[in-house]
């Protein structure tokens, strides 16, 4: 059973019992009357491939509480669109496909760069943001949810309870963050343990109380991807194009509206995806390049809150982080050892080897460059630009959705 401890600037709501998914759904339902629900799923056509979206398809079969679903499909060509289409077509709630790889679309990038709005390469981030945008344009909408497709242990509780802290009519938050253990045999998530945690407790014994870092301490899993948010803070949102993204969400958030209004939430018990590679000799890919986007973006949103940061504060910060990943060490091996897990202790002592490698890289990067990526500017700016931005998105979605069904 979770502890009910609040700790922390926001509040926690943990899965304390074992109540039934059905009886979360039937109360969603009843809100869904007076708050309309999307759900965005990010997703790669490889995932349709493997053991993870065929499962999430199957659990979502189930859920009727939703206004829409809205997939957000990469890296996909016109027949594994139309394969997809098939496959999502199962699900007893109205299914939109954005195919970021269809030439409608590729038109509609072009037109925004012609625009003079930096939207950077291909990938995850940018997917999201134009998804996003696509969903705002319906102004029904009042509540967006986001998971990845990567979860081989997908449930369709994961939903019911990022949503249900936004639906529900007596609660207060704008926000919710999901959080679960990263636990099999062994213990993972080393980005957020031995990087992400130590920093922002060694940043916090630099400069004192920080609302901000204080905030992001309160996270118990804050580089997770699933959220939700309400419409009036997510036409706010701006979307960063880096790894860095979770944290710069976080960020935005917080700035767009109170803490008493963000929770966390246990979507589930454990989870499962597929993990990424931390090669110390290869700096910019996997986990080492996650670790050095992180770190960029804590340093560009302290100093726009007007923090200076000089040579001795990156020796100080350095130092301190050293000795903060050690104590996350020792602690987490005591914790495996008495629930009986693997540990590595040399590999993760070379984990934080590797994550002082994109320390040191983070720091030099920001120092020659403060400012870094543009991030992906928010849907209100966009539509203040260009006023006919969101009937252009839909028209193309429509079009590419409905000439693909009719071809089913």
């Amino acid at each position: 059973m979770a502890d009910f401890f609040q700790n922390g600037s926001i509040a926690t709501l943990q899965k304390l019992t074992a109540r039934p998914v059905e009886a979360l759904e039937e109360e969603l339902v009843v809100f869904s009357k007076q708050k309309n629900a999307v759900l965005l799923l990010p997703s790669l056509y490889s995932e349709f491939e493997g053991p993870a979206m065929p499962r999430i398809i199957e659990e979502l079969k189930k859920v009727h509480y939703l206004r829409r679903i809205v997939l957000s499909l990469d890296r996909a060509n016109e027949e594994q669109f139309k394969k997809v289409k098939s496959l999502m077509s199962a699900l007893p709630v109205e299914v939109k496909i954005l195919w970021h790889n269809g030439p409608r679309l590729a038109e509609l990038y072009k037109k925004l760069e012609d625009s003079g709005f930096t939207i950077g390469p291909q990938g995850k981030d940018r997917s999201v943001w134009m998804t996003l945008l696509y969903i705002l344009a319906d102004e029904s909408v009042d509540i967006i949810a986001l998971h990845d497709c990567d979860i081989v242990n997908y449930t369709r509780e994961l939903p019911a309870r990022l949503i249900y802290p936004l639906a529900h009519p007596a609660l207060p938050f704008e926000f919710s963050k999901g959080y679960y253990a990263r636990v099999t045999d062994r213990l993972y998530g080393r980005v957020c343990r031995l990087f992400y945690t130590p920093l922002i407790r060694a940043l916090k014994k630099i400069l004192g109380f920080n609302v901000f870092l204080e905030m992001l301490d309160s996270f118990r899993y804050p580089l997770s991807g699933e959220f939700a948010f309400v419409r009036t803070l997510a036409t706010g949102i701006r979307i960063s194009p880096t790894w860095g993204l979770e944290v710069s969400m976080l960020s935005e958030v917080y700035q767009n509206t109170s803490v008493n209004r963000i929770c966390q939430v246990e979507i589930m018990d454990t989870y499962e995806h597929k993990h990424q590679k931390l090669r110390r000799d290869s700096p910019n890919e996997g986990l080492g390049r996650m670790a050095d986007e992180i770190a960029k973006t804590l340093f560009r949103v302290l100093a726009q809150d007007g923090i200076v940061m000089s040579r001795a504060f990156f020796s100080t910060l350095m130092t301190t982080y050293i000795q903060e990943s050690r104590k996350a060490v020792e602690n987490y091996h005591a914790l495996s050892l008495i629930n009986g897990l693997e540990y590595d202790r040399n590999m993760e002592i070379m984990a934080v080897e590797a994550f002082i490698d994109a320390l040191r890289l983070a720091e030099k990067e920001f120092t020659d460059d403060p400012i870094g990526v543009p991030m992906l500017p928010a849907y209100v700016r966009v539509v203040a630009a260009l006023y006919d931005f969101s009937n252009k998105l839909a028209t193309i979605v429509d079009s590419d959705n409905t000439s693909l069904l009719s071809e089913l």
